[in-house]
């Protein structure tokens, strides 16, 4: 949509200007203080005082009014308007609990988590985990990305998730975590539920016990002479941790059976809570080719 006047646009700065210099003589003659006989016999102090400063610089000496640099006031419509929406959208998404997250990898991707609640009962929530691999700008930063992951430029991916968190059965078990998740760029997709049962043990100690089941299905896309097939794993997991209220400090072991491994797997672990927000982990586990895993994580988490 255009706009034209009888004016035209080349005169749209003077007639800025003059419209601000008459603003700001109007304005400075509004707050001329009222007349009063204590203003008619100044002494010599405050008649030094107001009086102006001849040596004052002139702010606008020199300067060209019609070579200054107006399109700094001019802004398009539509980018306006897309700013507002934008804007809502951010604030609609806030209401509805929508909730991102962001951290940086060390192979210079990004991790971004989004997720929401969908009902209150059940705690139902769906979201998503994506890796953002960002685009070398430089060559530098190219080599570095290439450097960083054996040669290859990191790859952005992602998978979606569903969770819900039901009530238990009685004295059995206190509740039921329910969660699934597609991975379509590596065609996997999970299913699991697990069975929580906590146990005070005292005023500050606690004893949570899990049973876990979870199903993975793994798939191949077909290629020219061989056709796409699925695989199944199922696997199930128990675990046992303890929980020290006071000192922030918990312990946890626990052990996996698949039908890919002929023989439990063991794992034990402790958490130390170091001060708000930041904690130290550590893990010691057995695979599958007998070898010891062996883990130190530190983390922050902050949710606001």
């Amino acid at each position: 949509m255009e706009f034209s006047t009888g004016f035209g646009w080349t005169r749209l700065p003077v007639l800025a200007a003059m419209f601000i210099l008459g603003s700001v003589l109007t304005v400075s003659a509004q707050i001329i203080p009222p007349f009063s006989p204590a203003a008619t016999a100044p002494d010599e102090d405050t008649e030094a005082a107001e009086a102006p400063d001849v040596s004052d610089p002139d702010v606008m000496k020199g300067i060209d009014v019609d070579k200054l640099d107006w399109s700094q006031l001019a802004i398009d419509a539509g980018t306006l308007n897309d700013i507002i929406a934008a804007k809502k959208r951010a604030q609609a998404a806030a209401n509805d609990g929508l909730n991102w997250s962001s951290n940086a990898n060390a192979n210079g991707s990004s991790a971004v988590t989004v997720k929401q609640s969908v009902s209150s009962f059940w705690d139902a929530r769906i979201g998503a985990d994506m890796t953002v691999a960002s685009e070398p700008r430089t060559m530098s930063e190219l080599l570095a990305q290439k450097a960083t992951n054996g040669g290859n430029l990191p790859q952005s991916s992602g998978s979606a998730w569903a969770a819900a968190t039901a009530p238990g059965a009685g004295a059995i078990w206190d509740k039921t975590a329910v969660e699934a998740r597609v991975d379509p760029g590596a065609e996997q997709s999970k299913l699991g539920a697990s069975l929580i049962k906590s146990v005070p043990l005292s005023d500050d100690t606690s004893l949570t016990l899990q049973n876990g089941y979870s199903v993975n299905q793994q798939g191949t896309t077909a290629v020219p002479g061989v056709g796409g097939h699925v695989t199944r794993n199922y696997e199930t997991e128990q675990s046992a941790k303890v929980t020290l209220t006071d000192t922030g400090t918990s312990i946890t072991a626990g052990q996996t059976l698949s039908t890919t491994d002929d023989k439990w797997l063991r794992k034990v672990g402790a958490e130390q809570k170091l001060f708000d927000n930041v904690t130290v982990s550590g893990s010691v586990g057995e695979t599958s080719q007998g070898a010891i895993n062996k883990s130190l994580t530190a983390g922050f988490k902050k949710s606001w």
